[in-house]
């Protein structure tokens, strides 16, 4: 299933996308895509549901995050082989975690802010996963059992308060709006194997990151199984788990966001993301 959260900011409605990619409306049946509505028996039961029977959204309705009251968003830095030669750094012995504030996740098509004194914003596209399951101490034989689904995420990124302000990367990670997801949550059933898909991101039409799941360090089940190993994690949590060469920061000469900048980020069979960077705004 491919599923989706449509409407305005903080009034979204669940939905589901139909065999002709429009957009039906679930609210009738589930309040929203989040805790316990994103457990298996709450994605079983909505396989059941005739689809064609619910009503469908507003053509060009707003899409927002796919999902909704997460509490802990977790990333993964250096996970892809080649992004960690395009640093030279060294493939880290094992993964590194850092927090992104769940309060910067925003929908897939939402404008991305550019921070106060800011100057060296990054782009990053990412596979992330989605928590369907309370998760601890997950075998990573197991892994797909605690998952509700993937998606796309931009970790956007400052990288002078990531890399120059004295400590934690969550400094970089979080500020308004740097954390677009969606447009889908994508069930594992439509998508067993995430470890061979085609990313790209382009910034103004001009293609900057190209690359594929399948040179990820550490794999999704792997990596569930690793974070369970420090903390719990809930239904709605979010795991975003690194990204290909290309991001600005690495380039030469560096390359960073600007103003007006429109990245567009692909994933295959996860969907599409088009984001414009605006000043901040008191």
């Amino acid at each position: 299933m491919k599923l989706v959260r449509f409407g305005e900011l903080g009034a979204e409605k669940p939905g589901i996308v139909d065999s002709v990619g429009k957009i039906r409306d679930l609210s009738a049946h589930i309040p929203d895509f989040t805790g316990q509505y994103l457990s298996p028996a709450s994605l079983d039961a909505i396989r059941k549901i005739d689809v064609s029977e619910l009503p469908q959204a507003p053509d060009g309705v707003r899409i927002g995050a796919p999902v909704a009251g997460t509490r802990t968003f977790i990333a993964i830095g250096l996970n892809y082989a080649d992004h960690a030669k395009e640093t030279g750094q060294e493939i880290p012995a094992e993964p590194i975690l850092f927090n992104k504030a769940a309060s910067c996740i925003c929908g897939p098509f939402d404008d991305v802010i550019y921070p106060k004194n800011s100057d060296r914003m990054d782009w990053e596209c990412e596979i992330a996963f989605v928590i369907g399951t309370r998760a601890r101490y997950v075998k990573a034989s197991d892994a797909v059992k605690y998952i509700a689904g993937y998606t796309i995420c931009n970790d956007v990124s400052e990288r002078r308060w990531q890399m120059k302000r004295n400590g934690q990367w969550v400094k970089g990670k979080s500020a308004e709006t740097f954390g677009p997801l969606g447009p889908w949550l994508v069930t594992p059933d439509e998508l067993p194997d995430p470890h061979n898909l085609g990313m790209s991101l382009d910034v103004n039409g001009a293609r900057k990151q190209q690359g594929s799941t399948s040179t990820m360090i550490v794999r999704i089940p792997e990596l569930l199984a690793y974070v369970t190993e420090f903390m719990v994690l809930e239904p709605g949590d979010v795991v975003t788990t690194g990204t290909p060469p290309g991001v600005g920061s690495a380039r030469k000469p560096p390359e960073y966001l600007q103003a007006g900048d429109v990245m567009t980020l692909q994933i295959e069979k996860l969907g599409y993301q088009r984001q414009v960077v605006v000043p901040f705004k008191a």
